[in-house]
Protein backbone atom coordinates (compact mmCIF):
# COMPACT_ATOMS: atom_id res chain seq x y z
CA UNK A 1 0.00 0.00 0.00
CA UNK A 2 1.33 3.44 -0.90
CA UNK A 3 0.43 6.83 0.58
CA UNK A 4 -2.28 7.47 -2.03
CA UNK A 5 -4.05 4.21 -1.28
CA UNK A 6 -3.67 4.83 2.46
CA UNK A 7 -5.53 8.13 2.13
CA UNK A 8 -8.39 6.41 0.31
CA UNK A 9 -8.83 3.40 2.60
CA UNK A 10 -8.12 4.97 5.98
CA UNK A 11 -11.20 5.59 8.16
CA UNK A 12 -11.62 6.27 11.86
CA UNK A 13 -11.76 3.12 13.99
CA UNK A 14 -12.81 3.05 17.65
CA UNK A 15 -12.99 -0.68 18.40
CA UNK A 16 -9.78 -2.71 18.36
CA UNK A 17 -8.64 -6.28 18.77
CA UNK A 18 -7.03 -7.16 22.09
CA UNK A 19 -3.65 -7.51 20.42
CA UNK A 20 -0.33 -5.79 21.21
CA UNK A 21 1.65 -3.98 18.55
CA UNK A 22 4.01 -6.30 16.73
CA UNK A 23 7.63 -5.63 17.70
CA UNK A 24 8.81 -4.60 14.24
CA UNK A 25 5.78 -2.34 13.74
CA UNK A 26 6.38 -0.64 17.08
CA UNK A 27 10.05 -0.12 16.19
CA UNK A 28 9.11 1.51 12.87
CA UNK A 29 6.59 3.79 14.55
CA UNK A 30 9.10 4.89 17.17
CA UNK A 31 11.63 5.68 14.43
CA UNK A 32 9.01 7.79 12.61
CA UNK A 33 8.13 9.62 15.83
CA UNK A 34 11.81 10.45 16.35
CA UNK A 35 12.13 11.64 12.74
CA UNK A 36 9.06 13.88 12.89
CA UNK A 37 10.03 15.31 16.27
CA UNK A 38 13.44 16.22 14.83
CA UNK A 39 11.79 17.91 11.83
CA UNK A 40 9.13 19.80 13.74
CA UNK A 41 10.45 20.45 17.23
CA UNK A 42 7.40 18.66 18.63
CA UNK A 43 7.45 16.15 21.49
CA UNK A 44 5.20 13.44 20.04
CA UNK A 45 5.26 10.18 22.00
CA UNK A 46 4.05 6.65 21.33
CA UNK A 47 2.38 5.05 24.33
CA UNK A 48 1.92 1.28 24.14
CA UNK A 49 0.30 -1.35 26.38
CA UNK A 50 -1.45 1.34 28.42
CA UNK A 51 -5.21 0.67 28.70
CA UNK A 52 -6.18 3.20 31.39
CA UNK A 53 -6.58 6.26 29.15
CA UNK A 54 -9.38 4.58 27.22
CA UNK A 55 -11.00 2.67 30.06
CA UNK A 56 -12.78 5.65 31.59
CA UNK A 57 -16.41 6.77 31.30
CA UNK A 58 -15.29 9.36 28.77
CA UNK A 59 -13.88 6.63 26.54
CA UNK A 60 -17.08 4.61 26.90
CA UNK A 61 -19.00 7.69 25.79
CA UNK A 62 -16.76 7.82 22.73
CA UNK A 63 -17.49 4.12 22.09
CA UNK A 64 -13.82 3.10 22.33
CA UNK A 65 -12.91 -0.53 23.02
CA UNK A 66 -9.57 -2.26 23.62
CA UNK A 67 -7.43 0.84 23.10
CA UNK A 68 -4.06 0.35 24.75
CA UNK A 69 -1.82 2.12 22.24
CA UNK A 70 -1.90 5.78 21.26
CA UNK A 71 0.17 8.73 20.13
CA UNK A 72 0.22 11.85 22.29
CA UNK A 73 0.71 15.06 20.31
CA UNK A 74 2.73 17.34 22.56
CA UNK A 75 4.81 20.42 21.87
CA UNK A 76 6.04 23.74 23.18
CA UNK A 77 3.29 26.34 23.48
CA UNK A 78 3.37 28.50 20.35
CA UNK A 79 1.07 30.05 17.79
CA UNK A 80 1.00 27.18 15.28
CA UNK A 81 1.26 24.26 17.72
CA UNK A 82 -2.18 22.87 16.94
CA UNK A 83 -1.59 23.04 13.19
CA UNK A 84 1.82 21.36 13.51
CA UNK A 85 0.29 18.59 15.63
CA UNK A 86 -2.39 18.06 13.00
CA UNK A 87 0.16 17.95 10.17
CA UNK A 88 2.61 15.54 11.80
CA UNK A 89 -0.10 13.55 13.50
CA UNK A 90 -1.70 12.83 10.14
CA UNK A 91 1.67 11.74 8.81
CA UNK A 92 1.72 9.14 11.58
CA UNK A 93 -1.91 8.18 10.92
CA UNK A 94 -1.15 7.36 7.28
CA UNK A 95 2.17 5.69 8.18
CA UNK A 96 0.24 3.49 10.61
CA UNK A 97 -2.31 2.63 7.93
CA UNK A 98 0.49 1.51 5.61
CA UNK A 99 1.82 -0.68 8.44
CA UNK A 100 -1.52 -2.47 8.75
CA UNK A 101 -2.87 -0.49 11.71
CA UNK A 102 -5.99 1.59 12.30
CA UNK A 103 -6.36 4.91 14.07
CA UNK A 104 -8.76 7.51 15.44
CA UNK A 105 -8.12 11.17 16.30
CA UNK A 106 -9.30 11.92 19.84
CA UNK A 107 -9.63 15.35 21.46
CA UNK A 108 -11.73 14.80 24.59
CA UNK A 109 -12.94 11.25 25.20
CA UNK A 110 -9.88 9.90 27.00
CA UNK A 111 -8.22 10.26 30.40
CA UNK A 112 -4.74 11.70 30.83
CA UNK A 113 -2.40 9.20 32.50
CA UNK A 114 0.53 11.32 33.77
CA UNK A 115 2.94 8.41 34.22
CA UNK A 116 2.43 7.23 30.61
CA UNK A 117 4.11 10.20 28.90
CA UNK A 118 5.97 13.45 29.54
CA UNK A 119 4.77 17.03 29.28
CA UNK A 120 7.28 19.73 30.21
CA UNK A 121 6.18 22.98 31.89
CA UNK A 122 6.35 24.96 28.64
CA UNK A 123 4.51 22.26 26.65
CA UNK A 124 0.90 21.43 25.88
CA UNK A 125 -0.88 18.21 24.97
CA UNK A 126 -3.07 19.02 21.99
CA UNK A 127 -4.75 15.75 20.98
CA UNK A 128 -4.11 12.01 21.02
CA UNK A 129 -4.48 9.37 18.31
CA UNK A 130 -5.81 5.93 19.24
CA UNK A 131 -3.88 3.16 17.52
CA UNK A 132 -4.14 -0.57 17.02
CA UNK A 133 -5.52 -3.44 14.97
CA UNK A 134 -9.13 -2.56 14.25
CA UNK A 135 -12.04 -4.94 14.51
CA UNK A 136 -13.07 -3.42 11.17
CA UNK A 137 -11.54 -0.95 8.73
CA UNK A 138 -14.09 1.73 9.63
CA UNK A 139 -16.70 3.38 7.46
CA UNK A 140 -16.49 5.94 4.70
CA UNK A 141 -17.95 9.32 5.67
CA UNK A 142 -19.78 11.93 3.68
CA UNK A 143 -17.67 14.77 2.30
CA UNK A 144 -18.29 18.18 0.78
CA UNK A 145 -17.67 18.77 -2.90
CA UNK A 146 -14.75 20.81 -4.18
CA UNK A 147 -16.81 23.95 -4.81
CA UNK A 148 -17.63 24.10 -1.09
CA UNK A 149 -13.99 24.56 -0.12
CA UNK A 150 -12.61 26.38 -3.21
CA UNK A 151 -14.18 29.13 -5.29
CA UNK A 152 -14.33 28.41 -9.02
CA UNK A 153 -12.90 24.93 -8.52
CA UNK A 154 -13.36 23.82 -12.13
CA UNK A 155 -11.06 26.54 -13.47
CA UNK A 156 -8.17 25.54 -11.23
CA UNK A 157 -5.08 23.64 -12.44
CA UNK A 158 -5.33 19.87 -12.34
CA UNK A 159 -2.73 19.58 -9.57
CA UNK A 160 -4.74 22.02 -7.43
CA UNK A 161 -7.99 20.13 -8.01
CA UNK A 162 -6.26 16.88 -7.04
CA UNK A 163 -4.94 18.53 -3.89
CA UNK A 164 -8.45 19.62 -2.91
CA UNK A 165 -9.84 16.15 -3.55
CA UNK A 166 -7.25 14.63 -1.25
CA UNK A 167 -7.89 17.31 1.37
CA UNK A 168 -11.56 16.39 1.33
CA UNK A 169 -10.60 12.81 2.24
CA UNK A 170 -8.86 14.05 5.39
CA UNK A 171 -10.36 13.43 8.83
CA UNK A 172 -11.67 16.51 10.63
CA UNK A 173 -13.31 16.94 14.04
CA UNK A 174 -16.97 15.84 13.86
CA UNK A 175 -16.42 15.70 10.09
CA UNK A 176 -16.88 19.50 9.98
CA UNK A 177 -14.56 20.19 7.00
CA UNK A 178 -14.41 23.91 7.85
CA UNK A 179 -11.57 24.93 5.58
CA UNK A 180 -11.00 26.67 2.25
CA UNK A 181 -8.21 26.77 -0.31
CA UNK A 182 -7.23 29.68 -2.54
CA UNK A 183 -4.78 29.80 -5.44
CA UNK A 184 -2.68 32.98 -5.70
CA UNK A 185 -0.42 33.90 -8.64
CA UNK A 186 -0.79 30.43 -10.18
CA UNK A 187 1.53 28.64 -7.74
CA UNK A 188 0.91 29.98 -4.22
CA UNK A 189 -1.76 28.28 -2.12
CA UNK A 190 -3.50 29.69 0.93
CA UNK A 191 -5.36 27.37 3.30
CA UNK A 192 -7.54 28.75 6.06
CA UNK A 193 -10.24 27.73 8.52
CA UNK A 194 -13.77 29.10 8.22
CA UNK A 195 -16.43 29.59 10.87
CA UNK A 196 -16.17 28.17 14.35
CA UNK A 197 -15.85 24.61 15.59
CA UNK A 198 -13.70 22.26 17.66
CA UNK A 199 -10.02 21.71 16.86
CA UNK A 200 -10.06 23.81 13.68
CA UNK A 201 -6.31 24.48 13.74
CA UNK A 202 -5.55 20.78 14.18
CA UNK A 203 -7.84 20.09 11.23
CA UNK A 204 -5.98 22.71 9.17
CA UNK A 205 -2.69 20.87 9.66
CA UNK A 206 -4.31 17.58 8.69
CA UNK A 207 -5.88 18.89 5.50
CA UNK A 208 -2.72 20.74 4.45
CA UNK A 209 -0.79 17.47 4.58
CA UNK A 210 -3.48 15.79 2.50
CA UNK A 211 -3.40 18.64 -0.01
CA UNK A 212 0.37 18.20 -0.36
CA UNK A 213 -0.07 14.49 -1.08
CA UNK A 214 -2.61 15.14 -3.83
CA UNK A 215 -1.10 18.27 -5.37
CA UNK A 216 2.56 17.37 -5.14
CA UNK A 217 4.84 19.63 -3.11
CA UNK A 218 6.86 20.64 -6.19
CA UNK A 219 3.83 22.29 -7.82
CA UNK A 220 3.19 25.04 -5.28
CA UNK A 221 4.22 26.83 -2.10
CA UNK A 222 2.14 27.75 0.96
CA UNK A 223 1.42 31.38 1.80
Amino acid sequence: MDIYEAVKVRHSVRQYLDKPLEADVKEKLEALVAQYNAESGLHIQLVSNEPKAFSSKLASYGNFQNVSNYFVLVGKKRKKLDELCGYYGEKLVLDAQMLGLNTCWVALTYKKIPEAFQIEKDEKLTVVIALGYGETQGKERKTKDGEAVCDDMQSMPKWFQRGVRYALMAPTATNQQKFKFELIDNYKVKAKTVGIGPELKVDLGIVKYHFEIGAGVDNFEWV
